[in-house]
């Protein structure tokens, strides 16, 4: 088996070789270049574009159209410039965005998901100009801001649709400060912002940096770029960008220090365990942010807090396996790919969550935590992490290390390596004997075009009283041009390959009548082809889209656990609505007996069904927006019928008011019962202004037997610095008996020192 993933892992270098010298190494940076120039001015931030450097500065080329077409320029009563300027402190931008000034701006809370269904410019950095990282900061005509970390390659438009608009490039919860200003006119908007060098990561010696500019204009349900991107990839795709010229590089950052205390008080009672106790405490903390170098950062936290992170929104599972819900702690995001991005997205040696959060998401406390992250030097980076979690009654105390490192070779490919260690602190006799442990490593092939793609890789895992088949292996290829979109990739693992610090849900089989989890190793594979139409008249319809994808699990012997086919058809309106079409054939191996109602679980076997299901959503500019689905078809022995709702009521700017409504019925032949399972989620937004908003979100989950409040109220008071105040409620559904009650105000502020 080892001797097969070699093979295997030397064919991918083979195949990755052949595609790069197959492709076009023409870069779009010889033809788009700005120059940034060094002023000792100073600029005031109020968005008027008023300081004598604005009137000298280079300004950008104009605008290229990335979506729904990309082969002409935007046109000239549309049109956005770009100038910039830096001085000791900071990078400054100035932008005017032309167009009439009925704007849509979704919201005036930072971060939101809807920020990019209005009115938007964009800023993508990429410091080191290696297209494996970057930084996306953005902007709306209100001033409301957004920003993000981008890693890897972000993929097309047409992956996006077909799996539901996910995206592990992307982490929109990192939060780092730096500032803009925006004045709005009858016929354009212009914008000022500071970026200080203390924000981003870079090479003191490295005179040209990756930068792109994009601009959502949602009348025309338009993008537009400064350096063209194809239409079928995303504006912010790390292979597109253009070049920023310094005059010479930009100094070393010094004096890069932040610290970020925070104290809180909370009550919380748990009336399930001790219906009478009641619980008051007092907590205080810190996050520390030291530069180490101008690319390099070490993270502390002492006694962290993240009670104001988002609840997880619940889905209905319909599946027989844990449900991955992403990542929102602070501590764990800058540079995240370092140790997030191995193996493929449903089978991950790392994955974060794992560390400080039960099964269920409940905390569990961590005592401290360091991480450097970073580059080392040029096309080398490295991550270190270590925490150690808090004994409690149902968990011993744990110290988690993590090691990686990540070469880049080629124009935009990486080699990457990884050791993580789980190891069990809480008795001196466990200190040898209660331990998990990963390594390995793996090639990601990208092209500079982003049209290709190749990746394998190979792992093991230690583990105490666990010997042989500790093996983890991934292999994978892709292709994408405007109109095709295919991949493949094959992994898996041994019977005996466990990742306590990962994420690999197939291999955990659950056996309803022992109430046990039943490890089991095995090979996963995925493929998934689309093909795109974009009509010459768009004046109704964007694109048409057909897909197939096929999910297929085997066991390490290669007999069959699961087949899944989905087909299906979207069509793409011009007003930002959609429609899809979706058919599914489905054969599972149950290994164990399961159940989906009270009656009895249904026996293991082979079962195969199918289902059909469509889905049409609403023109998203529009004040009232919806989306309506349906499925029906057999499940496992019985039948299915589904039915969902996506309901929001937008006040601009400052209201959200949206409802999410699942609804499953599922029936089976006696003696295995029926269930009908329900999702209601209705969720309330409101904007008092750009500093203060209020959350409230409800989940009644029939499922989870589970009714839940959380409503959060933050005032961001200075830059990163907020107010908390956060309450959540907790009941069972079937006799209406209250589960837990919580009430947390908490304080952080960021110093810069």
């Amino acid at each position: 088996m080892i001797k097969y993933l070699y093979t295997t892992l030397f064919c991918c270098l083979v195949l990755a070789t052949t595609f790069g010298q197959e492709q076009d190494n023409t870069s779009l940076q010889d033809q788009y270049q700005l120059q940034i120039v060094q002023t000792d001015e100073k600029i005031r931030l109020d968005g008027r574009l008023e300081e004598q450097i604005w009137t000298s500065a280079p300004s950008t080329s104009p605008f290229w159209m990335s979506f729904p077409v990309d082969d002409s320029k935007v046109k000239d009563e549309l049109q956005t410039s770009v100038q910039m300027a830096y001085d000791e402190q900071n990078i400054y931008f100035a932008v005017t965005c032309k167009g009439p000034n009925d704007y849509i701006i979704p919201t005036l809370k930072r971060d939101n998901g809807a920020f990019w269904t209005g009115d938007v410019f964009t800023i993508l950095i990429d410091p080191t100009n290696e297209s494996t990282n970057g930084f996306i900061f953005g902007v709306n005509p209100a001033g409301v801001q957004v920003e993000a970390l981008v890693s890897g390659r972000t993929g097309t438009r047409a992956e996006m649709n077909s799996r539901g608009g996910g995206n592990s490039a992307f982490n929109f919860a990192w939060d780092n400060k730096w500032f803009s200003a925006v004045q709005t006119g009858v016929e354009e908007w212009t914008i000022e912002i500071a970026i200080p060098f203390k924000t981003l990561r870079f090479d003191p010696q490295n005179t040209q940096w990756g930068v792109n500019f994009s601009r959502g204009e949602p009348r025309t349900n338009a993008w537009h770029t400064w350096s063209p991107v194809p239409v079928q990839f995303l504006t912010v795709d790390l292979g597109y960008t253009g070049a920023l010229i310094w005059d010479k590089a930009p100094a070393k950052v010094k004096g890069n220090f932040s610290l970020i205390p925070y104290t809180l008080g909370s009550f919380d009672a748990d009336y399930e365990e001790s219906p009478t106790e009641r619980n008051y405490n007092a907590r205080v903390g810190t996050d520390a942010k030291v530069a180490l170098s101008s690319s390099l950062n070490l993270d502390l936290t002492i006694n962290p807090d993240f009670s104001q992170v988002d609840v997880d929104q619940q889905v209905t599972n319909l599946t027989t396996f844990n449900i991955r819900f992403p990542e929102r702690r602070l501590f764990f995001l800058e540079n995240s790919d370092l140790f997030a991005n191995f193996g493929i997205p449903p089978m991950r040696p790392f994955f974060s969550r794992r560390i400080g959060l039960d099964e269920d998401g409940n905390t569990i406390p961590i005592e401290y935590g360091a991480r450097i992250s970073g580059s080392l030097k040029k096309d080398l980076r490295m991550g270190l992490m270590n925490l150690q979690t808090r004994a409690t009654d149902e968990f011993d105390r744990q110290n988690y290390t993590s090691f990686t490192l990540q070469q880049r070779v080629l124009e935009r490919s990486t080699v990457q390596a990884y050791f993580h260690n789980r190891q069990a602190m809480q008795r001196p006799e466990s200190l040898g004997a209660d331990f998990n442990r990963n390594y390995g490593a793996e090639f990601k092939y990208f092209s500079r075009d982003a049209k290709w793609q190749a990746f394998s890789g190979i792992g093991f895992s230690n583990s105490d009283g666990v010997e042989g088949d500790n093996y983890f292996y991934n292999i994978g290829i892709g292709y994408d041009t405007r109109s095709i979109n295919a991949y493949w990739n094959l992994a898996g693992i041994g019977d005996n390959y466990y990742a306590d610090m990962g994420w690999i849900p197939f291999s955990e089989q659950y056996d309803e009548v022992r109430d046990t989890t039943i490890h089991i190793g095995l090979n996963h594979s995925f493929g998934r082809f689309n093909y795109t139409y974009y009509p010459e008249n768009q004046a109704k319809i964007n694109s048409h889209q057909w897909g197939l994808r096929h999910v297929m699990d085997l066991s390490t012997s290669w007999d069959l656990l699961q087949s899944n086919v989905f087909a299906s058809y979207i069509i793409n309106f011009a007003n930002t609505g959609s429609f899809n079409l979706e058919y599914s054939n489905q054969t599972r191996e149950l290994l164990f007996p399961f159940g989906f109602t009270d009656d009895d679980p249904l026996p293991a076997g082979r079962y195969n069904y199918q289902y059909i299901g469509a889905e049409f959503s609403s023109d998203s500019r529009r004040f009232f927006t919806y989306t309506l689905g349906t499925q029906y078809g057999s499940f496992f022995n019985g039948d299915r019928f589904q039915a969902s709702m996506r309901v929001q009521y937008r006040v601009q700017p400052w209201g959200n008011f949206g409802l999410n409504f699942v609804y499953n019925q599922l029936e089976f032949p006696e003696p295995y019962g029926a269930e009908d399972l329900i999702l209601i989620g209705p969720r309330i937004e409101i904007n008092f202004s750009k500093s203060v908003f209020w959350t409230t979100f409800l989940q009644f989950n029939t499922q989870r037997d589970n009714f839940n409040i959380n409503s959060r109220l933050q005032w961001r008071f200075s830059p990163m610095s907020d107010l908390f105040i956060v309450y959540s409620d907790n009941y069972a559904i079937e006799v209406w008996g209250k589960k837990n009650r919580a009430l947390v105000a908490k304080v952080n502020y960021w110093l810069n020192l």
